[in-house]
């Protein structure tokens, strides 16, 4: 009595050049157009949308003009993304830009009071909050653009 295994290897080279993309995979080219994007998208978010990543309007400034451009291109011209076979980043590296992400509330280093001017007028302030406006994250829609990268990167496999 014996048994016997036959095995069809036909489809294997259909299989395998399927799967060429994944064996001949370049991880630094992925992560520089991943990075790019990146950037791109929140430089779209600071231009037009006007939005945190989760959606969220972003709370008006006191003057009533175009959220984080006010004061010129400093947050905008600061973009930059970086990548490596590892990983992709991409951020701001104006040095307020955390302020603008973050928050934060602005105290008097040596006097009694914050002086400023605004809207013609002599402000005196014992504190002043920055509200947050993250521009740096991933929404949904971000998140589907990288997967789109992602896939185009590779081929669709069917």
């Amino acid at each position: 009595m014996s048994t016997s295994i036959i095995i069809d290897v036909t489809d294997l080279d259909e299989a395998f050049l399927r799967l060429r993309p994944i064996f001949e995979f370049e991880p630094t080219e992925l992560m520089t157009a991943i990075g790019a994007l990146g950037e791109s998208q929140t430089r779209r978010r600071i231009e037009e949308e006007k939005t945190a990543p989760d959606g969220t309007p972003w709370k008006p400034n006191t003057k009533g003009t175009s959220i984080l451009m006010e004061t010129g291109q400093h947050l905008l011209s600061s973009l930059v993304w970086t990548a490596s076979a590892d990983q992709a980043e991409w951020g701001a590296t104006w040095e307020y830009a955390h302020v603008h992400q973050d928050g934060m509330t602005i105290v008097p280093k040596n006097g009694k009071a914050l002086v400023f001017a605004l809207g013609g007028n002599t402000i005196f302030a014992k504190e002043v909050t920055i509200p947050p406006r993250p521009f740096v994250g991933l929404s949904d829609d971000n998140i589907k653009e990288i997967i789109d990268v992602v896939t185009d990167h590779f081929g669709v496999m069917q």
